[in-house]
């Protein structure tokens, strides 16, 4: 499979809790993670048992060097990564003491990615896997060529704040499998108040495989398209004792996608899925939160 997305330096400060405007706290601790959406679930799928192939843009600088080495040590093919002048990205992380993240982003490097530095054409069959933290005309460009090549395409729609309506449905028409939060189907529906998760996986899922909507502690919904009619599901969050929500999502992603690769149906990918993404919030970190396949398949054992 290839994961399409961004590579960042997540600087993770942890505080008791998030200040108010114009207020100073002292934090407990902070620390260097490898992170970035696309890097997280690169590593995710990897872990998950899926050959992965990362595409993506670094700068020539500390930061890029440590997060080439990281993904290469993971068993990542990396010869499609693009390195530049500009910086890499960074990602400004505080962690509160129930466990939620808030999260900044410097792009950096993530934006220097272009069209023409995808492969001239994709594999027959590819699992294409990407999401928003880069620029939106390589994630059109991409899935375009992939749909050519008969491919599948998960589009994790994240984060989707400050997009307009036209580049909204231009990505809905570019994904074969949506993967959203609630927030982010609110966007995609241009809707300020979802009638409910489960409406609005279905209302996602016409004219394409699946679409997915986290609920985060509320589990996951999902709605899969098959010949005549739109089946949707629910599951439930698996009870864990929470330490670092960072990378959940990503977690989710990428094991759901090695599933998909696999030729695992929807409804076994999203459990395979919803139970990397509890792991996960099990550890500090993004990417070393990242489970493996067989804490996954321990975690879904009845």
């Amino acid at each position: 499979m290839i994961v399409l997305g961004s590579a960042n330096m997540d600087i993770v400060v942890r505080t008791e809790r998030a200040p108010h405007a114009g207020e100073t706290l002292l934090g407990h601790d902070y620390a260097f993670y490898p992170g970035g959406k696309g890097a997280n679930q690169a590593v995710a799928a990897r872990r998950a048992g899926a050959e992965v192939r990362f595409i993506g843009c670094l700068g020539r600088d500390s930061y890029g060097d440590k997060l080439y080495q990281t993904l290469a040590a993971e068993g990542i093919d990396t010869r499609p990564i693009i390195r530049t002048a500009i910086p890499t990205g960074v990602a400004i992380i505080t962690v509160d003491g129930t466990g939620e993240n808030r999260i900044i982003v410097i792009p950096g490097a993530n934006h220097a990615l272009t069209p023409a530095d995808l492969p001239e054409t994709f594999p027959s069959g590819t699992v294409l896997l990407a999401q928003l933290e880069i620029p939106i005309p390589v994630v059109l460009a991409a899935a375009a060529a992939n749909r050519a090549a008969g491919g599948t395409t998960i589009l994790n729609v994240s984060p989707v704040a400050g997009l307009d309506p036209a580049t909204l449905a231009a990505l809905r028409d570019a994904a074969d499998i949506l993967l959203v939060n609630e927030a982010e189907a609110s966007c995609l529906l241009a809707s300020d108040h979802l009638a409910s998760p489960e409406a609005a996986a279905i209302d996602l899922a016409a004219d394409r495989r699946a679409a997915i909507v986290t609920l985060g502690a509320a589990g996951v919904v999902w709605a899969a398209s098959n010949a005549t009619s739109v089946v949707p599901g629910h599951l439930p969050c698996h009870p864990v004792t929470v330490i670092d929500t960072t990378g959940c999502g990503d977690a989710f992603a990428g094991a759901f996608a090695a599933a998909i690769e696999r030729g695992a149906a929807i409804q076994s990918a999203v459990a395979f899925g919803n139970a990397a993404g509890a792991l996960a919030a099990t550890r500090h970190g993004a990417q070393p939160a990242m489970p493996r396949a067989d804490e996954i398949a321990a975690l879904l054992e009845p």
